[in-house]
Formats: C-alpha cells, sequence, structure tokens
C-alpha cells in the first residue's frame, strides 16, 4: 500500500496569533514535533515580516532544530522569488511551498499578483528550488471554493493543477480548503476528477475544519485515493489573509487517531504525538 504522509503544520498553526510567540518557544515545540514521525513538517515562511510578522523569526528558528535523529523533512513557504532565495540558502528546508490561487481576488490577497502573475513567479520559484536540489509544493487554495464570487468549479481546479504539473513539471499538489468550505462530497469529486488525470502527480489536502466534521472529510480523502494529509495539532490556525473569521486547521491528533482505529499504518510515534500536543499548551 502506497505510504501515507502527514504533514504537521506548525506555520500555519502560529502566523495568525497577532500576540508574537517567542523565538525559544517556537523552537521548544519544533523540535517536539521533530521526534513525532511525521513525513513533513511546514515549520515557518519567508515572507515579508510586515504580511506575517509572526513568521519574521523563521531563519533564527531554523538554526537551532535538532535535526539529527529524525525522519521529518522541513518545509518553509514563500510569497516570491526573493523569498524561495533567502529559503533556498538552508540546506535543511526540503520543501518550498507556494500558495497558488484559483480565485482571482484571493491570488491578488494573498501574493499581491495576478493569478497569471503567479504563474510567472512559479516558473522562477522551481528554477530556483532545482538550483538549490529541493522540491517544490504547491498549494491550490481555494481549491474547493471560494467565497469571493470567482468562477469556481472541479473544472477550473483540473485546469490549473494540469498547467502546473504538465506545462511546469511541479510533481506535488496540495488542494487547500481555505475558507473550510468543504464537504465529505467535494473533496471526494475533486479528487476523483483529479486524480486519474494526473498520474504523475502526488495530491495532497489540506483541509480546513469544524470540530464536528473532520472525519468525515478524512474519510472522503482517504477513500478517493489521497495518501498526503496536512493538519496543525489542536487545530490552531487558518489563513490569516483569507476572511476575517479563521476557520481552524485539520487537527492532527484526531487525523491521526481516526487512521489508527481504521487500521491505516501512520509511522506516527503516538507517545511522542501527545507529548507535543501537551507542548502545545505553552505555545497558543
Amino acid at each position: 500500500m502506497e505510504e501515507l504522509k502527514i504533514i504537521e503544520c506548525p506555520r500555519d498553526a502560529m502566523q495568525g496569533i497577532k500576540e508574537f510567540i517567542p523565538t525559544t518557544t517556537k523552537i521548544s515545540y519544533i523540535n517536539e514535533l521533530l521526534k513525532v514521525g511525521f513525513d513533513t513538517i511546514d515549520f515557518g515562511s519567508f515572507v515579508s515580516p510586515k504580511a506575517i510578522p509572526q513568521m519574521k523569526d523563521t531563519a533564527e528558528v531554523l538554526k537551532h532544530l535538532n535535526l539529527s535523529n529524525t525522519r521529518s523533512k522541513l518545509l518553509a513557504i514563500v510569497a516570491n522569488e526573493r523569498g524561495a532565495q533567502d529559503a533556498a540558502q538552508f540546506e535543511e528546508i526540503n520543501y518550498l511551498g507556494y500558495p497558488f490561487s484559483v480565485s482571482e481576488t484571493f491570488q491578488q490577497r494573498n501574493t499581491n499578483t495576478s493569478i497569471e502573475g503567479s504563474l510567472g513567479r512559479l516558473e522562477s520559484i522551481q528554477e530556483i528550488a532545482v538550483k538549490s536540489n529541493k522540491k517544490l509544493v504547491v498549494y491550490l487554495s481555494m481549491g474547493f471554493g471560494n467565497p469571493y464570487g470567482d468562477p469556481w468549479n472541479a473544472e477550473t481546479v483540473l485546469k490549473w493543477a494540469s498547467r502546473l504539473n504538465n506545462e511546469m513539471g511541479i510533481e506535488i499538489l496540495s488542494l487547500s480548503d481555505t475558507i473550510g468550505v468543504s464537504t465529505a462530497g467535494s473533496i471526494t469529486s475533486i479528487l476523483n476528477g483529479i486524480t486519474p488525470e494526473l498520474p504523475n502527480a502526488e495530491i495532497g489536502v489540506h483541509l480546513h475544519t469544524t470540530p464536528d466534521t473532520y472525519h468525515k472529510k478524512v474519510k472522503a480523502a482517504y477513500d478517493a485515493g489521497c495518501r498526503r494529509f496536512d493538519g496543525a495539532i489542536r487545530g490552531f490556525g487558518g489563513c490569516p489573509m483569507a476572511k476575517d473569521d479563521l476557520v481552524g486547521n485539520m487537527p492532527t491528533e484526531k487525523m491521526v487517531a481516526y487512521f489508527t482505529e481504521n487500521n491505516i499504518r501512520t509511522n506516527i510515534d503516538n507517545g511522542a504525538l501527545e507529548r507535543a500536543v501537551q507542548q502545545s499548551n505553552y505555545v497558543f
């Protein structure tokens, strides 16, 4: 069976918190996460501190991470070529993540450029990633709908996913439910439409959810063949560049519990996960 990949996203959990989290607190927390067995940790971002002030210390945090005994790889979010160049200097970073929106309005809000402008940026960022021996993960923001009235349907999502994979050679695409509007039905529909069309792409989901709908969403994605899942411990976080009210992330510990209960191997050390959940009390 294809390996299940769980990506923990403390960056997403922290970035919307207005009060600055001390750098030492971030370091301690992420070092605890590195012991759990996640495939990847989305640990920080190289973006303008004016846009996301909480992440201004990402480079400093990175210096103090203990990577000597972990299976987890590191991912950093970038929003333009400058951020990609900054992130690419660090050998410890394995993945660059870029938010590409299928909503014109949200692309402008999130990265201050149009969809076409975003494609141009992506070409440059992909070149930087390849030259620095890193892989690019592109998040298809508003992948399950948007609140702005922009055209959206499954065909739109497939069109952009196909262009990114087939024309630009981007191998990892993560469908992002930026504002929590996905349902089990829409998750099934979108994944069933994309996955068979892009056999060479790794398709993941970055779902936002309410506490009572997470299991339906996880089940729908897994049953549709998805094997890459983003989450954040205790469901903290959301997208500060979207609407004013943040929709919680997929709670990692509940997602792991769902997989465990259904005899789906996760490679997670449950004891270490429990300790990380306890450590999160000192962060959030």
